[in-house]
């Protein structure tokens, strides 16, 4: 099995490569960047007579199209998505190789199944895997892990925290391009949208990452979960950067115009502040405190089961970079064995079998912390 990772020599894109690496039947990793000095590539894997690099801009389409056709799966860690999804899924479809991607932008998502990519994908028996990281992707599958223990299910509430110890490269142009504008949550039984950055919320999370204020944020899921999950009413999904004073001051730059996207005229020269916010960003938290190297998810689905009322929760916490690259490596032998039979665009609740999927990321080293908590009518 030989597999091309795009935005290979990325921190997401090696935590896919490190575990493929170690599986038997991967022959070959293709790390495909724009950037493939070597000095940014790990020493495992640099070391590791499976992985080579290839250089490839997600903006040739040609190019990406001939490099695609060399692998049995594309695997797509090159963000921001709402950049860079659509062009490489159409590319992989085109070159008829099964596709995955890592892709949290709800843009992305919603024109990779509304356009003519699911089609194709479907007529030429290709597998469109969207959202199959972290957040979106392991905590769809454990949605769907607990919607197969109910008769009915009504509430979905999605949290994550990310500390920026652990965000680099496009990392921050996500950061800031999913509070901006209008953004889908599924709010009583109907996709809707609401202010991002709105919608303060108080939880708790794993050690040692502890209680985090959150906020509405732009990702996939109440697009994708009701399309799988029938009946569900609220799909909603709230997210933190941390430390605090990281969103808040998000919060500011997004109220007082300095995220804004149309071009304002500085001396002469036209400047987008979106663009000059991202680029400071690089520098802003520098000597300022950068957070636990930790990230966390929070996965709560309420509904009923056999007239009693039961609500599961799960939780976790680690690196960002192995919580979202190993999905994808999984998602990608499931693929390659069989066990993903679906064709077009799907996302990971539609399509991964939750108890072989938590399986193989238990044994991975996973830690997913879970309760049941069933609330019921005395009955004499």
């Amino acid at each position: 099995m030989q597999v091309l990772v795009l935005g290979g020599t990325g921190g997401m894109g090696q935590g896919v490569a490190r575990d493929l690496i170690k599986q038997d039947q991967i022959k070959k990793v293709m790390l495909g960047d724009i950037n493939i000095d070597p000095a940014r590539v790990q020493e495992k894997l640099r070391a590791s007579g499976k992985v080579s690099l290839t250089k490839i801009d997600v903006n040739d389409h040609n190019g990406l199209v001939k490099t695609i056709s060399g692998a049995d799966v594309a695997i797509n860690c090159a963000g921001p998505f709402y950049k860079t999804a659509v062009a490489v899924a159409r590319a992989a479809v085109e070159a008829k190789v099964n596709y995955i991607d890592i892709c949290d932008d709800y843009e992305a998502t919603e024109i990779l199944f509304a356009s003519d990519i699911d089609r194709a994908a479907r007529e030429a028996g290709i597998t469109v895997l969207t959202g199959m990281g972290s957040d979106p992707g392991t905590n769809n599958v454990i949605v769907k892990w607990f919607a197969n223990k109910l008769d009915r299910v009504d509430e979905i509430h999605l949290f994550w925290v990310v500390s920026i110890a652990e965000l680099s490269g496009a990392a921050w142009d996500h950061g800031l391009h999913m509070t901006i504008g209008k953004i889908p949550q599924y709010l009583d039984g109907k996709l809707v949208y609401v202010e991002g950055g709105t919608g303060e919320e108080m939880a708790e999370f794993l050690d040692p990452l502890g209680i985090c204020k959150l906020r509405y944020v732009g990702h996939p899921q109440p697009m994708t979960i009701p399309r799988y999950i029938k009946g569900v009413r609220n799909v909603i999904i709230k997210g933190a950067l941390i430390p605090a004073w990281v969103d808040e001051l998000i919060r500011e730059q997004r109220e007082t115009g300095f995220l804004g996207q149309e071009a304002v005229e500085v001396k002469g020269t036209k400047i987008v502040p979106y663009d000059l916010t991202l680029q400071l960003w690089g520098s802003i938290p520098n000597n300022r405190d950068r957070g636990p190297q930790s990230s966390g998810l929070k996965v709560i689905v309420k509904g009923e089961r056999k007239g009693q009322r039961v609500t599961y929760t799960a939780d976790m916490a680690g690196r960002m970079a192995p919580g979202t690259g190993l999905p994808a490596s999984i998602a990608a032998l499931m693929l390659n064995a069989g066990d993903v039979t679906a064709k077009g665009v799907v996302a990971p609740e539609g399509c991964i079998n939750p108890d072989k999927f938590l399986a193989e990321l238990i044994q991975r080293g996973a830690k997913i912390h879970q309760t049941e908590t069933i609330s019921s009518i005395m009955a004499i």
